[in-house]
């Protein structure tokens, strides 16, 4: 418990950095102005410009998918964002949510609620609301939320399977999720695994795809697959730093690698034993 609650003040202090910034700035570093840190998170980000609900404020380009694209959200739902930033998703998925939907953004750092709380203000969004949280403890209601979206945020949290629990706690029944995040197969190697900056750059928070899938399945969650799988292709640079060469021709041929990946699942119309069905 101590040693996760250092690693997610570690993350809140490099995005409150990387909230100070502009996406330009953002590109160039994963961790923020003044951290050392060697990946270009450009690796990971996808391009958001074309989508209707977009907003050049809002887009930090902190992303590692687009998991609106997937969602199948629908006009009227309440869609939950975690790890909300500046807002980028949540303002794409009111776009599809229209005016008697509800979006909510929750961030646990608060200079991105207040970014992007501003950038509602700017747009007139007065179904668009943003909360300081947790994503191991959500300030929300048990069985309020249709659609849960996340975009590169919850392999930064230390206890995934709180932040799934907590998913399915506040969904409805057969309400369902689709978050983008980074992944592992193969073992990464600890001196990779354990450095602090990469940590807060989305690679040393994620784990192994299998035990991602695992723990989503554990949860109770239905019908879970992965609707995009994307190898991340690093740099030679990057790889010799953290890589012998054995380890490198591991990650060319996939047998070790880091992937963004966006994953669906669905929350039971009732519970196992219930009776309700």
């Amino acid at each position: 418990m101590e040693n996760g609650e250092k690693l997610k003040q570690i993350v809140r202090e490099e995005y409150t950095k990387i909230a100070e910034q502009t996406k330009t700035e953002n590109a160039t570093s994963c961790c923020g102005e003044g951290v050392a840190c060697t990946v270009d998170y450009e690796v990971f980000a996808e391009d958001y410009s074309k989508l209707k609900g977009y907003n050049k404020d809002a887009d930090l380009g902190l992303g590692c998918g687009i998991p609106t694209e997937f969602a199948l959200i629908n006009e009227g739902d309440t869609v939950l964002d975690l790890g909300s930033g500046a807002g980028n998703d949540c303002f794409v998925a009111r776009e599809l949510t229209g005016v008697s939907g509800k979006v909510i953004g929750l961030d646990m750092t608060e200079i991105m609620i207040e970014k992007a709380r501003i950038n509602a203000d700017k747009l007139g969004f007065n179904n668009v609301e943003f909360r300081l949280g947790d994503i191991e403890a959500m300030p929300l209601a048990a069985e309020t939320v249709d659609v849960i979206v996340s975009n590169c945020v919850l392999n930064l949290v230390p206890d995934k399977e709180k932040a799934f629990k907590e998913s399915y706690r506040v969904l409805k029944p057969g309400g369902h999720f689709s978050v983008s995040d980074v992944v592992l197969k193969g073992n990464l190697p600890e001196k990779l695994k354990n450095d602090a900056e990469m940590y807060a750059g989305c690679v040393s928070g994620a784990i192994q795809m299998d035990d991602y899938i695992g723990i989503i399945d554990e949860v109770g969650f239905k019908d879970v697959k992965v609707q995009k799988e994307t190898l991340v292709n690093l740099p030679d640079d990057i790889l010799s730093k953290y890589l012998s060469d054995n380890e490198k021709e591991e990650f060319a041929d996939g047998t070790i690698g880091i992937y963004s990946i966006t994953v669906y699942a669905k929350k039971p119309m009732c519970e196992p034993g219930s009776g309700c069905c």
